[in-house]
């Protein structure tokens, strides 16, 4: 059995149970289980046991004889719900959170956040939604793309399940301006970052040991996504915060390099307000400069931070980097030459 498959199992048996206003047959739960698990079979005897497993740890599911069958149901001590008291200003701390998160609308994840915020709704006394309305009316969250993952809904199901159950998926992969292709992965996390949602997954084609076996897959460019029946080990020794805190931005490598960059007197204050990485070192000079270190997994982590800043940021090492932004300068001279 694959590690966690038991229970991931019982989480979904208990979600088919919650929507079932008069209960259903061992049959009935287990075609379900089949079908949205995308399982090959399961035998009822291993159901029974993950509904035993529910009962023993204090979980309110019986079993009574109905007019059609001994059917299973879950009890009034397990639909109770509990009432949260919420103020003015934890709603709109929660809304904001809200808004930032509306780049996930079309996933469960956003499913449940609006399930949780009408549940709120429900409950609040109309004076405090008023007052909440209120002062919503004079703080805005600006700057979110407008994009959702509607489509990726169903890819984005399969993907989580197969991540909780170490199942390798099947997925067409379509990056910009590239032939589709088809590859086998072992997905470790969903990241949500800068608005869009990355696959943290090792690629079957690259043997195990090997540099960049680990790479980072954009949803946005998924056309397909099946788990398959096949199992994989996830790496005792990943480490997916350590993974992730390796580099400045999304970029996956088999290992960050050490980039310096400096930045001039006049755009320092900026570069102090937004960090670029949360580990990174800056170093004041006498000039009223700073020299920034940090690591990263791609210069273009680091170059369009460069360029932003025009001629008061240059990037010391590695050279790489610094061909790099010399020949882009070059191409941007070319094309601007005529203005």
């Amino acid at each position: 059995m694959a590690r966690n498959e038991q229970l991931v199992r019982q989480h979904k048996v208990l979600e088919i149970l919650e929507r079932s206003r008069f209960g259903r047959s061992l049959e009935e739960i287990r075609d379900d289980l089949i079908e949205e698990l995308g399982l090959s079979s399961l035998h009822t005897r291993t159901l029974r046991r993950d509904l035993e497993a529910l009962q023993s740890a204090g979980i309110d599911v019986d079993s009574h004889a109905t007019q059609r069958g001994r059917i299973w149901k879950l009890g009034p001590m397990a639909r109770k719900t509990v009432k949260i008291p919420a103020t003015a200003s934890e709603l709109i701390a929660l809304s904001l959170s809200r808004d930032l998160l509306y780049p996930l609308a079309g996933t469960q994840f956003w499913h449940g956040i609006e399930s949780f915020w009408s549940k709120i709704k429900e409950e609040l006394p109309d004076s405090v939604w008023s007052h909440y309305e209120k002062y919503r009316q004079t703080l805005f969250v600006r700057g979110m793309p407008n994009k959702a993952y509607d489509r990726h809904h169903g890819m984005l199901k399969s993907i989580h399940r197969s991540i909780l159950e170490h199942r390798v998926v099947q997925i067409e992969y379509q990056p910009p301006g590239k032939d589709k292709t088809r590859r086998m992965i072992e997905p470790y996390a969903v990241v949500f970052y800068q608005s869009s949602l990355y696959i943290i997954a090792a690629d079957q084609n690259i043997a195990q040991g090997e540099e960049n076996r680990i790479r980072h897959w954009k949803l946005d460019r998924f056309v397909k996504a099946v788990a398959l029946d096949q199992w994989f080990q996830k790496p005792e020794e990943f480490n997916l915060e350590e993974h992730l805190g390796q580099s400045a931005g999304i970029f996956a490598a088999g290992k960050a390099k050490n980039y310096r960059i400096k930045v001039s007197a006049k755009a320092a204050p900026w570069v102090l307000e937004d960090p670029w990485h949360p580990q990174q070192e800056m170093k004041a000079q006498k000039d009223g400069s700073i020299v920034i270190t940090l690591n990263a997994a791609h210069d273009l982590e680091i170059i369009p931070r460069v360029l932003a800043l025009g001629g008061e940021a240059e990037v010391l090492s590695p050279i790489s980097c610094r061909r790099a932004i010399s020949e882009m300068i070059k191409q941007m001279s070319r094309k601007y030459r005529d203005g």
